[in-house]
């Protein structure tokens, strides 16, 4: 079992940046894959950028090539999301999930922990 918990979310200005954190507990953290993806009301699971187990591999979704960084802290059980250069269609709530998989998918439901999530809105 891994208990997620995001943190960092809020309101900023086109244009702008927002660090997004998660923090892991309950099992051990470095064998997971991580993922962050954000969901806008009325609409799926968006994949926006995972990061392997042990932090080598980084992928991206080609909407926020570019602008997000996604990282880990094997020691500190956290996972991060930077966010720069940001859009008003970046609004969303973003969870932080695990996956079992050394290297992450890019899919929803290939993740087995979730978050709560966090808000994101950029105003224009």
């Amino acid at each position: 079992q891994v208990q997620l918990v995001e943190s960092g979310g809020g309101l900023v200005q086109a244009g702008g940046s927002l660090r997004l954190s998660c923090a892991a507990s309950g099992s051990t953290f470095s064998r997971y894959g991580m993922g962050w993806f954000r969901q806008a009301p009325g609409k799926e699971h968006v994949f926006v950028a995972a990061i392997s187990a042990g932090g080598a591999s980084t992928f991206y979704a080609d909407s926020v090539k570019g602008r997000f960084t996604i990282s880990r802290d094997n020691r500190k059980n956290t996972v991060t999301l930077q966010m720069n250069s940001l859009k008003p269609e970046d609004t969303a709530v973003y969870y932080c999930a695990a996956d079992r998989e050394f290297i992450p998918g890019t899919i929803d439901t290939q993740y087995d922990y979730w978050g709560q999530g966090t808000q994101v809105t950029v105003s224009s």
